[in-house]
């Protein structure tokens, strides 16, 4: 997505008011009642991302993301392949989004990478997730980001 085309930058840079039809007050006000609200909702991890891009922080949700579409992989070919990219970008020491692990999982995922599950990556998705719910998610909540998204789209629901 260009950032000329973002709805969330427009709304950084206060050039639009326009959200997506579908995003309410109630969804955005229901992110601030838990992690998990926010991350299951459509907008919600769109949101949080864009964030912790403005942040240099956005390699957490990024991998997070990514191994929500790795476990949808059924094909083995695709699957293998993957998990040597993830493996490569995320997990590797000195890749170039290094995700912040214990070195016991990162010697596991080093293990299993040859022939990759589904899960392969989970005990490193679980950490991350953690990591993105007890820092950054609170400093999310109090940005100038999270509260200008609220308070537009309350004034756009009156």
């Amino acid at each position: 997505m260009s950032r000329r085309n973002c709805w969330m930058c427009k709304i950084r840079r206060n050039e639009s008011k326009r959200l997506p039809s579908n995003l309410t007050s109630e969804e955005v006000s229901e992110w601030a009642r838990s992690f998990e609200n926010l991350m299951a909702t459509k907008y919600g991890p769109v949101v949080y991302a864009a964030y912790l891009k403005m942040e240099h922080s956005d390699e957490n949700i990024k991998f997070w993301m990514a191994c929500e579409t790795y476990k949808k992989i059924a094909s083995r070919w695709s699957r293998n392949f993957r998990a040597k990219k993830l493996y490569k970008i995320y997990i590797q020491p000195q890749s170039p989004r290094e995700i912040n692990i214990d070195s016991s999982t990162r010697e596991s995922i080093t293990r299993n990478i040859q022939e990759p599950t589904q899960t392969c990556f989970e005990e490193a998705q679980k950490i991350v997730y953690m990591h993105m719910e007890r820092d950054s998610y609170p400093r999310f909540l109090k940005s100038e980001m999270y509260q200008k998204l609220l308070k537009t789209i309350q004034s756009n629901d009156s």
